[in-house]
């Protein structure tokens, strides 16, 4: 029998097969040495096989299919291990606010990294612009120039009063989209706009530190809502929020292809090993100072490139 993974609680998987069935499953104990280097071998998004012997009170999943993308980060306590977020989506929302909570620039570069790595296309949300001051609204909008000049597109939306939610939805449609970002940007909220019926639950942000709390504790696929009459075949897949975005497997050299618009000034390197460091004829180093690559984007590919340190990428800049 076949079926979507459409719950992860860390412990079962709810599977929603094809008949429609939904059946709460676990993972053998094999199944997890098979050279899976990751905390949760099975990911939301997957399609799987399962079985289910009539003396066992349980189902088990036996087998993932081939997957044709997924988002994975560093495993926050486990450095040699991965965490993947969700697998098979046909792109990933980033939630971003400028403030309440604020969101570095190197958290979206290091996300927008692992997308390309993995092949998820990228759009960036900007939630609470209603909370924002006129200078924090200024900010915002450069913000979102840069990261649409460097290809990547993106809308800004408040959760909490409605504006952009219709927009949002018509990204949505006819989709499977992972929704992702910091603790306390508004994830719950927007999807509970966006699915009435999810009645997620939210939480203030913290005063003292300016940073949200988890309420989602687990990754599960919503399904949207049909409207107009029309069959919606959308589904939002709701992650945990994360603090920090601790990339794994990226080599040193591939790492320029990951940040579009290095890759682009790379092909003028002097040398093609080019670190964009220090050598002379880089390309990369000469649009950096005539302002044509962001101080912010190089200064994130560089964190990534030194990184060794399995709790650097929690730094905020």
């Amino acid at each position: 029998m076949t079926g979507l993974v459409i719950k992860n609680t860390g412990f079962w998987y709810t599977v929603l097969t094809d008949d429609g069935t939904a059946v709460d499953c676990k993972v053998k104990g094999n199944f997890r040495l098979k050279g899976i280097r990751s905390t949760n071998p099975v990911a939301v998004g997957d399609r799987v096989v399962i079985s289910k012997a009539e003396s066992e009170p349980n189902a088990w999943i036996t087998e993932i299919e081939d997957r044709r993308n997924y988002i994975i980060r560093k495993s926050s306590n486990l450095s040699k291990q991965s965490s993947i977020i969700a697998a098979n989506v046909d792109q990933a929302m980033l939630i971003v606010t400028v403030n309440y909570p604020e969101t570095s620039t190197t958290f979206i570069d290091r996300f927008l990294a692992s997308a390309e790595a993995y092949r998820v296309p990228v759009v960036l949300v900007f939630n609470k612009k209603d909370l924002l001051s006129d200078e924090e609204l200024h900010y915002q909008q450069m913000m979102q120039a840069l990261y649409d000049t460097v290809g990547y597109d993106s809308i800004a939306i408040s959760a909490a009063t409605g504006e952009g939610i219709d927009e949002l939805h018509n990204l949505l449609k006819n989709k499977i989209t992972l929704l992702s970002g910091n603790s306390g940007v508004g994830k719950s909220t927007i999807i509970n706009a966006l699915v009435p019926d999810a009645e997620l639950r939210t939480a203030e942000i913290s005063d003292s530190h300016n940073q949200g709390m988890h309420t989602t504790t687990f990754s599960e696929m919503i399904r949207l809502p049909k409207s107009d009459g029309n069959d919606d075949d959308g589904w939002i897949i709701d992650t945990p929020g994360i603090r920090g975005f601790g990339t794994f497997d990226i080599e040193r050299a591939e790492l320029t292809s990951y940040f579009k618009e290095i890759f682009q000034f790379s092909k003028d390197c002097r040398f093609s090993d080019c670190t964009h460091t220090h050598e002379p004829g880089c390309a990369v180093l000469q649009a950096v100072e005539n302002h044509y690559i962001a101080q912010s984007r190089y200064q994130s590919y560089l964190s990534m490139l030194e990184d060794k340190d399995g709790d650097k990428y929690r730094a905020a800049y």
